[in-house]
């Protein structure tokens, strides 16, 4: 028992030492991905974002001014076709996954409720106020008569079939037969 023990300690402080393993090698990813992303944004606006040099006289300001403003306005421009696409094309993905869903025919069926019902109440629930019979569902059964048929009279008569059998079976069964058909 003593032995099992210092296995399942062992076995626990091996998982331990494991686990903290990889949240150090999780944490060292993390950060050089953090890094990475610095370091990539930092060279796109290099690239992309010139110095600013700022003109001395106030009309190369004004000039300027211009500049960025129609700039702003196609970057703007560009944002805003950008968005409309991605809406688009998020609304075609609802739909496409919503038509995978129904193919597959997975369907979350809710919780249904035992409702007793009356037929009346149900013709009226589906009907609305078109529903005005009153429905008797016993009304329209058929009638049956309890006669008794000549097809009864000779199953009854027939009795077991073992005795019928044997009554049919060797020679005087097979005279009977021949004398009743004529």
């Amino acid at each position: 028992f003593l032995h099992l023990q210092k296995k399942r300690r062992a076995a626990t402080a091996r998982r331990q030492h494991l686990k903290s393993a990889m949240l150090q090698l999780a944490v060292t990813e993390i950060e050089k991905e953090a890094a990475a992303k610095e370091v990539e944004k930092q060279n796109y606006l290099a690239e992309h974002c010139p110095p600013l040099s700022l003109p001395g006289s106030m009309q190369e300001l004004q000039e300027l001014c211009k500049k960025l403003h129609a700039k702003i306005e196609s970057v703007d421009e560009e944002r805003y076709d950008t968005e409309v696409k991605l809406q688009k094309t998020n609304k075609e993905l609802e739909d496409l996954s919503q038509k995978l869903f129904d193919l597959r025919g997975k369907f979350k069926r809710p919780p249904l409720r035992r409702v007793r019902m009356s037929a009346d109440a149900m013709l009226r629930a589906l009907l609305g106020s078109k529903h005005k019979v009153c429905m008797d569902l016993r009304a329209n059964l058929k009638q049956v008569k309890k006669e008794d048929t000549e097809k009864e009279k000779d199953l009854r008569d027939v009795g077991d079939w073992r005795k019928n059998i044997e009554e049919k079976s060797g020679m005087e069964g097979r005279k009977k037969m021949f004398e009743a058909g004529e």
